[in-house]
Order: structure tokens, then sequence, then C-alpha cells
């Protein structure tokens, strides 16, 4: 007979899953002191206006200078925290028993509803 009836518990012990190497905590922010962005430019006056950018959004960089002939910049991590797009917020309707917002002091179904 089988002893899944019988058994009070977890039959099969979890492994733990730290010891495998997953990555346990996903928060991770980029841009800060634990983990800076890296940026590479081509020129000490670009690294000079990025650190001038880097600072004034409040974020932390380690930014290399890659003089070799052909050398690409690589800023894309920078583009995309500062061009986040903020939380849309759209103003609650009224409900139909509510005051009318027009002032007219009946109720909104009344009035404009």
């Amino acid at each position: 007979m089988s002893d899944k009836f019988f058994f009070k518990g977890r039959q099969d012990a979890r492994q733990n899953h730290v010891k495998q190497g997953f990555l346990t905590n996903a928060a991770q922010k980029k841009g800060t002191k634990k983990f800076p962005l890296s940026l590479t430019v081509i020129s000490e006056a670009r690294k000079a206006e990025l650190t001038k950018i880097v600072a004034e959004a409040g974020l932390y960089a380690d930014i290399t200078i890659d003089t070799q002939k052909g050398a690409v910049e690589s800023i894309s991590e920078l583009d995309a925290l500062l061009n986040t797009g903020g939380t849309i917020k759209l103003d609650k309707t009224p409900s139909r028993n509510e005051p009318c917002s027009c002032g007219s002091g009946k109720k909104f179904k009344k009035c404009c509803g």
C-alpha cells in the first residue's frame, strides 16, 4: 500500500537553492554604491561630462576610458536609467451620488453624469 495516505509532511526534502548558485536577491538596483553602472567613453572630456550627469542624477558609476582605434562608447545603462517614464496618475471620476464638480450643487448623476 502507498505511504502517501499515512505520511504527514513533505516526502521529498527540498534542496537548498542557495547552494546551487541561484541568484536569491533579485533586487539589484543599478547605479547604487553596491552595484555601480559600468560606462565606457572614448575621451577625457566625455568622461568629465558623464561624471557631471551621473552626479546630478544621484547615481554611482565606474567610468573607463577606451582610447583604442575604433572604440565604441557604451553608456546604454545610464540612458536606460535616465529615460525611465514616471507613473501616470488619472483623476478620479466622481461617483454617481457625489456632488457635481461643475459647482451646481446637484448630484453628479442628475447634472453631468
